[in-house]
């Protein structure tokens, strides 16, 4: 491999507020989180953040090069998820309740449900392959919130490019996120995570397309959005019912 092919761009974020993200298999009610953004997260921040930034006219062609990024992700050294029970609005299953119209029922109703926040000590460092950089870098220091809204982070340094060789990286204490995990540690964590199939269109992660095409199919082979197993260099230290605490397993 050439050192063109070996380059990455890495760029390191601080999360300034508690981090969520659920499977993508999971229910509204419930569902415990992951412990990274996934493949999928990643690549729609900075789709989010080229159209926001360029308009739709130029943002929209970057869509491509963003869906075929190769990603690896160095966790953080600690990591604590925090389990809670709270309320939530979610349609009626059987429909609006005010059948009169009188306005005074909404079409929501409470219902209780299970959620899991992450409270990271240290960086969420990144590292991208497979775009330009100067393509690439200025959305990557635009990015300030990731997996569930409300997540927030702050990029640390300006994004630096290096040369690394897959295993280089794993040295590096990196996991690649867009590839399934063929050697992990026996003592690190298991987490499915979803990313662009390569049959993806623009049109089906426009969230102002509800017309033909919009649909994405969700699953393993040749979908709009894949799942992989991907382990990560985590261990657990200890928890209880309110917690768990995760140690990152340096190499």
């Amino acid at each position: 491999m050439n050192e063109l092919t070996n380059l990455w761009l890495v760029a390191s974020y601080q999360a300034t507020s508690m981090f969520s993200l659920k499977p993508a298999s999971s229910t509204s009610s419930g569902g415990k989180t992951l412990l990274c953004p996934t493949p999928f997260a990643l690549k729609m921040a900075l789709l989010d953040v080229a159209l926001r930034h360029y308009g739709e006219d130029k943002g929209k062609p970057l869509f491509e090069p963003i869906k075929k990024l190769r990603i690896a992700f160095k966790p953080p050294e600690q990591a604590v998820v925090n389990n809670t029970f709270t309320k939530i609005l979610r349609p009626h299953k059987a429909g609006p309740k005010d059948a009169k119209g009188t306005g005074l029922m909404t079409p929501m109703g409470n219902t209780i449900a299970f959620r899991e926040y992450v409270s990271f000590k240290g960086d969420l460092s990144f590292a991208f392959q497979g775009m330009a950089i100067e393509e690439l870098l200025p959305l990557l220091i635009r990015v300030n919130y990731l997996g569930k809204r409300g997540g927030f982070v702050q990029i640390q340094s300006p994004p630096q490019a290096i040369s690394s060789t897959d295993e280089e990286m794993k040295v590096s204490n990196y996991t690649v996120l867009t590839e399934s995990t063929a050697e992990f540690s026996i003592n690190g964590l298991l987490q499915m995570l979803d990313d662009c199939g390569p049959k993806m269109t623009f049109d089906q992660v426009n969230v102002y397309n509800s017309g033909k095409g919009s649909t994405i199919r969700l699953g393993s082979g040749p979908k709009d959005r894949i799942l992989r197993h991907i382990v990560l260099p985590y261990r657990l230290v200890r928890s209880s019912k309110g917690y768990s605490y995760y140690e990152r397993i340096d190499e």
